[in-house]
């Protein structure tokens, strides 16, 4: 595949808007960077990316898009460790996982994993969570072995696409785990950090990355995430859930459609 100029720009110009709004509203990008590498680049005849590298390119996306996150995030408390440790180890194992099963599937099946992921996403942003920035959260009360199990199968299906898993961390999070908004957000990036440790290793293993357009993503990550992150902690948290439901509902309806269309 030949690399213009045009094609250079258009995947930096993708990575940057996924990484910004990763750091915003605490995902690592694939939810956003996912659809757009695999339709954009297409649609404007510049290259055709298969699900399966799109998958490998986003999964090393993800990985320094959190870390831009987590840094930006490492001063005022919301990293919080016990949360990190129990989710952060139990993603890793399904991430892995993930990976590997991904390189046995087709396009199709990949591309489906994605839409349903992104559906149960949708469904838990759009039920109220009210009261859970108005208390101060408690570790104790923190149910370590739902958090775990929900981790590992999330970590599975984020292995299978080359995401990090925070679109699905981030409600799981503020709905069954009732975490603070902004706790979420800053723990779920370093918990996604984790899990595309997994997903980019097993996916470097199984041959699915090409890495001149990942070594780009990686550049406006590095970039954009640390801003973006930084805007996040100014905005509303209502905003900022409001912003992530929305941005999930987009995508998971243009990948469905195409699925039913085909």
């Amino acid at each position: 595949m030949e690399y213009s100029i045009i094609l250079i720009v258009t995947i930096f110009f993708i990575g940057f808007i996924g990484s910004f709004i990763s750091g915003m509203v605490g995902i690592g990008g694939a939810i956003i960077n996912f659809p757009m590498l695999l339709y954009i680049p297409a649609i404007l005849g510049l290259a055709h990316f298969s699900s399966y590298e799109v998958s490998g390119i986003t999964a090393i996306q993800v990985l320094f898009a959190t870390i831009g996150g987590v840094w930006a995030y490492r001063k005022g408390g919301y990293l919080n460790r016990t949360i990190i440790g129990y989710m952060g180890s139990s993603i890793l194992i399904g991430s892995l996982a993930g990976g590997f099963f991904s390189s046995g599937m087709t396009e199709g099946t990949i591309n489906m994993v994605y839409g349903i992921l992104a559906l149960l996403a949708v469904a838990m942003m759009v039920i109220p969570k009210k009261g859970i920035d108005d208390t101060p959260f408690d570790t104790e009360s923190f149910n370590k072995s739902l958090a775990a199990i929900l981790s590992l199968v999330v970590g599975i299906g984020a292995g299978i696409v080359g995401a990090g898993g925070a679109f699905l961390l981030v409600p799981i999070m503020l709905l069954l785990l009732k975490l603070p908004t902004r706790m979420t957000i800053a723990s779920s990036l370093a918990i996604t950090f984790i899990s595309a440790i997994g997903s980019t290793t097993s996916k470097i293993i199984t041959d699915q990355i090409l890495f001149i357009p990942a070594t780009i993503m990686i550049v406006a990550s590095l970039i954009a995430s640390p801003l973006g992150a930084s805007l996040g902690k100014r905005i509303n948290t209502k905003y900022l859930q409001l912003i992530l439901a929305v941005l999930i509902l987009g995508t998971a309806l243009k990948i469905w459609l195409d699925i039913l269309v085909i």
